[in-house]
């Protein structure tokens, strides 16, 4: 199997179908969904692995798995860490995974509640694992409501910011051979966007059909993902998705792509009118784009000035060439 985030097929071949298969009747977890959830205690559940070979892969973790429940208007009751450390960690490793998971906990209003930790050979770097819990009197409409064709997509803040916090801040050393070490720890500091939770809770007010909370695969993931939940296509200008300089700067470093690069701190939202919706946005100090349209059929297209291709199937993260 690749690295990375497993592919559509592979996830509904031996996942979803053997979850289906078991809960006759029921629905939980599927493509595109951000959090799980149990049917009838109103629980609420999301769970996210950092394996990058990064210095704060708590914090990463933390952030991920409650923006998961956040961007389903779900607030984070508490989330727990597994932490699975090399041979040769040493205890301030893990003391750092915890200080850093604190500081997520606290950036998006949730506690940390303890986990499990253990140190194996089955792992050369530290693997961290974060599991957010939240419950709700009732499922948010969210949840329950699906895009459509006609609808707008919107994107919040800007793409990639995480994967180019994680660049800025692991590969600092090269970066500083062409960049100014300011404008380095400035993307570094991209990490403080990555809480969802105000435009999450703008978004859901004016009506928001659909949210997803970009992060594996990027935004071409999230577009493909947010296609296959409505059930149509797509029609999508690249020159309108948001993108920080630093983030173009950095991806031509590394010739990466920032639109295949983790992306949390932004959202892909479906609604109505994305005009109204961004301006919303934007008087509540967030910044967004409308970036296209969910159409009719199955065409999937990406506008790039005169020329037009198709999304294809998500892809391997970028950060995993990198890191």
């Amino acid at each position: 199997m690749r690295i990375g985030k497993i592919t559509e097929n592979a996830l509904k071949r031996s996942v979803l179908k053997q979850i289906r298969t078991e809960y006759k009747g029921l629905e939980s977890a599927a493509v595109g969904t951000d959090c799980a959830f149990s049917n009838d205690k109103k629980t609420f559940s999301a769970i996210c692995p950092v394996t990058a070979d990064i210095s704060s892969p708590g914090f990463y973790a933390v952030v991920k798995a409650a923006n998961s429940l956040i961007a389903q208007g779900i607030k984070p009751d508490h989330v727990t860490l597994s932490v699975l450390l090399p041979e040769d960690a040493e205890e301030k490793n893990l003391k750092t995974i915890v200080r850093d998971a604190l500081e997520a906990a606290r950036m998006c209003q949730t506690t940390y509640a303890g986990g499990h930790t253990e140190v194996t050979g089955a792992v050369t770097r530290p693997v961290v694992t974060a599991t957010a819990v939240g419950t709700a009197d009732e499922e948010p409409k969210i949840l329950l409501t699906r895009p459509k064709a006609g609808q707008s997509l919107v994107v919040t803040k800007w793409i990639a910011l995480e994967g180019t916090a994680m660049l800025a801040g692991e590969k600092k050393s090269e970066l500083s051979k062409r960049y100014p070490v300011p404008f380095i720890d400035g993307a570094a500091a991209f990490k403080e966007l990555l809480d969802i939770g105000p435009e999450a809770a703008v978004a859901i007010k004016p009506g928001a059909v659909a949210v997803h909370d970009l992060s594996s695969g990027g935004i071409y993931a999230a577009l493909w993902e947010m296609a296959q939940r409505a059930g149509c296509g797509l029609r999508v200008d690249l020159k309108s998705i948001p993108l920080k300089q630093e983030t173009v700067e950095i991806c031509e470093f590394f010739e990466i792509n920032p639109f295949q690069l983790l992306s949390g701190g932004a959202l892909l939202i479906a609604c109505d009118d994305g005009e109204r919706l961004v301006e919303s946005l934007e008087e509540a100090g967030i910044h967004a784009a409308v970036i296209g349209t969910l159409k009719e059929g199955n065409d999937r297209i990406l506008v790039n000035d005169e020329e037009e291709r198709f999304l294809e199937l998500p892809q391997a993260d970028e950060i995993h060439k990198v890191l």
